[in-house]
């Protein structure tokens, strides 16, 4: 999950949920299939201005992120003793850039207690994504599976009710679906459509998390409906040189919400890009900015909604449209009578829906996996979804054989700056979850080194590759890294790495952390 992460990285952090601690963040950045660039957005305060006014301005990256280096074990290093780790973990920890860097590391055999290494593992540490390790493990042992969301339409064409089952998989795809499931019932005009956001309850994003987190598309609102991971687009293309930079939005009903005031300008060939985007904390108004070359490819640009209930009744208003059935009033609701089903649509299993979590690092699914849990046991008063979710979770991983006092969570994505986990935590969750019935649907979960996920630039080419499936964590100052190392001339090993209180870029962390990862894999019996 990530979130500003450093900008240097950007491979990585396209699929990591990132903060930065100043008034300028770096947002997450997604592989997107349909287009051809990537997006970095940025929000930050001018300086002179009031925290009124947020910025997001959009960087153009290269059009293949560069991969990290990949650190590789020295020439004359083919294999480790058990012995011989601590002395060389040492080395790599105790290098002199790292002076001001805390680190918090814990190894173990996957089948014993005997730790191979262990250097302040009970020790609180900001954890950013590895957080999901935990939310995953206890997602998939309370709710199994094969859990499936839900989005249900009851009623009549008198007056309609959708109930949002909190499906952060549900896509115009699936609100077109439910439209076809209505005209075939003989459904042609509908006067009353109620939307039933009840299930979830509390702030749809969390009080905890950083200001510029929530007006970046990493951070967008959780809540009972969620259509297009609750984000909507514009894109934006080079003219001929000198008039502004042309926008088209993804969805006509959002571009009449939003003012957008275009002072962009469209340059030369090859000429610097500098493109800007402003948007007000409050208020619906896009700023454009800046140059985009006219031989640029054009920008895909996500915006979160700030308006999840009425957001999914615009959607589907066009859904029905689509299908020719009439809509008149709408209006948003918690609670209600379950009359006669007309209509429903699932999400992909939960063995799925972790996958995505994991390897993508994403946080709204990560959240919605969350307040799942809550729905799952009774609330307390004023309690919130989130809240009771994370009460079912560490029972859940208490029964997992985690000590509920070697960590504090406030969130399920790691995006809260609250939260505080020790590397034993990580470890303890991952051999319990090893254990019991969902081990291969959440080791299928997690990105494997070279190969898939946040992982899928790391450890090429070195005896790792193909053999560390593991979770990856990324926020200003923080690096972290936990999962299972499967070396051919030694048994399997659980681990988790944590480096928080460093200024250092995060490749420069990261490569070390690599470095200790790739000595596991070529452990071997002594």
């Amino acid at each position: 999950m990530q979130h500003p992460p450093e900008v240097l990285d950007l491979a990585m952090l396209s699929l990591e949920n990132i903060t930065h601690p100043t008034l300028a963040i770096v947002c997450k950045m997604r592989f997107r299939k349909i287009t051809t660039s990537l997006l970095l957005l940025f929000i930050s305060t001018p300086l002179g201005l009031t925290s009124e006014i947020a910025q997001a301005q959009v960087v153009v990256p290269t059009e293949t992120p560069p991969s990290p280096t990949t650190p590789v074990a020295p020439a004359n290093t083919t294999s480790f003793c058990p012995a011989q780790l601590t002395s060389a973990i040492d080395a790599v920890v105790n290098r002199t850039q790292f002076t001001r860097a805390r680190w918090g590391i814990l190894i173990q055999p996957l089948g014993s207690n005997q730790t191979l290494y262990n250097r302040d593992s009970k020790k609180f540490f900001t954890p950013a994504s590895v957080t999901k390790v935990l939310t995953t493990a206890a997602a998939l042992q309370a709710l199994g599976s094969s859990y499936r969301f839900r989005t249900t339409v009851y009623g009549n064409a008198e007056n309609m009710r959708v109930v949002g089952g909190g499906d952060p998989s549900l896509t115009n795809a699936q609100l077109q679906a439910l439209a076809k499931q209505l005209k075939q019932r003989g459904i042609q005009s509908i006067k009353t459509l109620n939307a039933d956001e009840g299930l979830i309850q509390g702030d749809i994003v969390h009080p905890t998390w950083q200001w510029e987190d929530i007006y970046s598309d990493y951070g967008a609102p959780i809540s009972s409906f969620m259509v297009n991971e609750n984000t909507f687009g514009i894109k934006l293309s080079p003219q001929a040189v000198g008039r502004n930079v042309a926008i088209a939005w993804n969805d006509a009903n959002e571009a009449r919400l939003w003012q957008v005031i275009n002072q962009s300008t469209t340059v030369a060939n090859n000429q610097p890009n500098t493109i800007n985007i402003t948007r007000e904390l409050s208020g619906r108004v896009l700023r454009i900015q800046g140059n985009l070359a006219a031989n640029a490819d054009p920008m895909n640009v996500a915006l979160p909604v700030v308006d999840p209930g009425f957001y999914f009744l615009r959607r589907f208003r066009t859904a029905l449209a689509g299908e020719k059935i009439s809509l008149d009033k709408t209006a948003l609701v918690t609670g209600g009578k379950n009359e006669s089903q007309l209509a429903s649509v699932q999400s992909p299993p939960l063995s799925e829906l972790i996958a995505t979590v994991n390897l993508d690092s994403n946080n709204l699914y990560a959240e919605s996996l969350l307040r799942a849990l809550g729905t799952r046991q009774a609330r307390k008063p004023q309690q919130t979804t989130a809240d009771a979710g994370l009460e079912l979770l560490k029972t859940t991983l208490t029964q997992l054989g985690v000590d509920a006092t070697s960590y504090i969570i406030n969130d399920g994505s790691g995006l809260s700056r609250r939260n505080l986990i020790s590397p034993e935590a990580l470890v303890q969750t991952l051999r319990g979850i090893a254990r019991s019935p969902g081990n291969s649907v959440y080791r299928a979960s997690l990105p494997v080194g070279g190969k898939t996920g946040t992982l899928k630039f790391r450890f090429r080419n070195t005896p790792a590759e193909g053999i560390v499936q593991a979770k990856t964590g990324t926020m200003t100052g923080v690096v972290s890294l936990a999962g299972y190392v499967n070396p051919p001339n030694y048994e399997p090993i659980v681990f988790s790495v944590i480096v928080n209180q460093t200024s250092l870029p995060a490749s420069t962390v990261r490569q070390a952390i690599d470095e200790v990862v790739i000595m596991l894999a070529q452990l071997r019996r002594c």
